[in-house]
């Protein structure tokens, strides 16, 4: 298990070996998750990370806002 220590300026380099099993690369953006006692880190995913992940999906039935009355 890597281990990390919180600097006097609050900063965590993550280990290397996290890094690379994750594919994170300097400048890449993230977001802190409280979740109880614990923080969930998520990298933000970027536009091009998200085009086409609705690929296929079925759009019949589809409710939009005006359809809530």
């Amino acid at each position: 298990m890597a281990t990390a220590t919180l600097s006097s300026k609050f900063q965590i380099s993550i280990p290397k070996e996290v890094r690379d099993q994750q594919d994170w690369a300097a400048g890449q953006e993230f977001v802190f998750i409280p979740k109880g006692k614990a923080v969930l880190l998520m990298p933000v995913p970027t536009l091009e990370g998200l085009r086409g992940i609705a690929a296929g999906a079925d759009s019949e039935g589809y409710r939009d806002r005006d359809d809530r009355r």
